[in-house]
Parts: structure tokens; C-alpha cells; sequence
């Protein structure tokens, strides 16, 4: 089965260990870590493919990311 490729949004903090985490706020319990971007970036993507066989639909759409000044 050809799949279409699809586009999604991935959240990058660094942790106190100074590991880049994402999350793919589009499905759920979608996330990966890496100790650079480009490493974080194939692991997400392998991660992406797996939730994407466990899920049929995607659970949120993401809008964006706004900054405060509280």
C-alpha cells in the first residue's frame, strides 16, 4: 500500500541533560529524544511511522505556538 506523505509539526525543548526531546503534538504519545537535532529528527521520524500504523486518525490539529510575557 502507497502511503501519501503527510506533514507534521515537531516540539523541541532540550532537557537538563541536554537531550533534544520532540513530540508531535498531531498524534498521541508521539515523542523522541536525541543527543542532536539531526539525530532527534530520524529518530521522530521512525516514531512518527510507528503511531501512524496504531493510529487510523490524527487526534489534534496543530495550530501554532505563541510566545507570552507574563
Amino acid at each position: 500500500m502507497i502511503r501519501k506523505e503527510q506533514e507534521f509539526f515537531v516540539m523541541i525543548e532540550r532537557d537538563e541533560d541536554g537531550l533534544y526531546v520532540g513530540e508531535v503534538p498531531q498524534l498521541r504519545a508521539c515523542y523522541s529524544q536525541g543527543k542532536t537535532i539531526d539525530e532527534l529528527m530520524t529518530n521522530i521520524k521512525e516514531v512518527i511511522t510507528l503511531c501512524l500504523e496504531e493510529e487510523q486518525e490524527l487526534t489534534n490539529e496543530f495550530i501554532g505556538v505563541q510566545k507570552v510575557l507574563v
